[in-house]
């Protein structure tokens, strides 16, 4: 070997262990505020913001989980998501949402969840709702709230 290619060989290799160390760093990097386990963390999707929540307690009265209400201004639209607290094993997990008085057509999202469920999705404009109402449940803890009245 050459005197130039044994500098390109060094080169290269310095290059590619600075990208695999970068790469290393970062995938070992604290997760951010974005992916916080029992918050909101957006899962509603973009253009949603928090209007109310909901925390659900076990029987030791510790909080277990925390339904979230969001709305839209954008596309009109209620959302509803159950987030478990201490996201795990896989429980029975139950969100709902609907109108107050009854729409009788509630939207519910439910099952075997390891850290939340929903969103559901509601447009309230169809409805002479005056309330909304949602509720949620992990494994057999439940809660149900009336609010946001018009």
């Amino acid at each position: 070997m050459n005197m130039k290619s044994t500098r390109r060989t060094a080169a290269t290799a310095a290059t590619l262990a600075a990208l695999t160390l970068g790469g290393t760093l970062a995938s070992t990097a604290p997760a951010s505020a974005a992916t916080t386990a029992g918050a909101y963390n957006g899962k509603c999707g973009a253009g949603y913001y928090v209007q109310d929540w909901t925390e659900i307690r076990d029987s030791a009265r510790k909080i277990i989980g925390t339904v979230y209400v969001a709305y839209s201004r954008e596309t009109q639209q209620h959302c509803a998501v159950l987030v478990r607290t201490n996201p795990g094993t896989r429980m029975f997990m139950e969100v709902t949402l609907d109108t107050a008085p009854s729409s009788g057509k509630p939207e519910r999202d439910y099952g075997s969840f390891s850290s939340y469920a929903g969103p559901v999705y509601l447009d309230t404009s169809d409805f002479n709702a005056q309330c909304l109402e949602w509720s949620g449940t992990v494994d057999i803890y439940y809660n149900s709230v009336q609010g946001l009245c018009s």
